[in-house]
């Protein structure tokens, strides 16, 4: 049985475990990080140097790096809805998702959410913050026009794009923050709050992360 490691509230965790629920697949879910700890055991650390979750195991393959993973499980089990072998439609995919990893992900999760959210009050760099949030404002601006005239980020069928930057809408549009007009994205993200993997998996109350730089 495919084993995954990793706090429900991680966001990178969130990500692998959005396609588990889109593909159905049985697993173990193993809490580590945050309140389990174990990251810097050396059973933890045999499998992944890095120290971090997610970390997955499939038989005696062991896998690490939210993306990679993702494109494993793709390959594995997804193969004819998330892994197109036009190589056209597979560069547009993996072109957003890195921009999500390279763009989005650090404007978001660093500059706000870890900024703003997990900062306590008082340490809080309002100029960064303000900064982030302007780079966010145009991140997402970019999807709104992205999204005109289709249902996903790509077309009209759910892929690993919409995955890789779906995962930040529930706690963008959550946080008290200012947001531009976005009313394709807003539309995007009423129609993922209707899948069971995304209710699952990524609307998951993150109060416990609030004002916390060490978990």
């Amino acid at each position: 049985m495919l084993r995954v490691w990793g706090r429900r509230t991680s966001f990178n965790v969130q990500k692998v475990m959005w396609l588990i629920g889109e593909l159905g697949l049985a697993h173990e879910h193993i809490d580590a990080g945050g309140s389990a700890g174990g990251l810097d055991a050396p059973a933890f650390l045999a499998m992944n140097p890095h120290g971090r979750v997610p970390v997955i195991r499939d038989g005696e393959a062991m896998m690490w790096e939210s993306h990679a993973v993702l494109r494993y499980l793709a390959a594995r089990d997804g193969a004819d809805r998330f892994l197109s072998d036009d190589p056209v439609v597979r560069a547009a995919v993996d072109g957003w998702m890195d921009w999500s990893h390279t763009a989005l992900q650090p404007d978001f999760l660093m500059g706000v959410f870890w900024g703003f959210y997990r900062t306590p009050e008082d340490k809080r760099n309002w100029p960064a913050i303000k900064s982030a949030l302007a780079r966010c404002a145009r991140d997402f601006e970019k999807l709104d026009r992205l999204l005109v005239g289709r249902s996903f980020l790509l077309g009209e069928t759910l892929s690993l794009a919409d995955i890789t930057a779906g995962t930040s809408l529930y706690r963008y549009f959550e946080l008290d923050i200012e947001r531009p007009p976005l009313p394709q994205v807003e539309r995007w993200y009423r129609g993922l709050q209707q899948r069971d993997a995304y209710r699952t998996h990524i609307m998951i109350p993150f109060g416990e992360l609030f004002g916390r730089l060490d978990y």
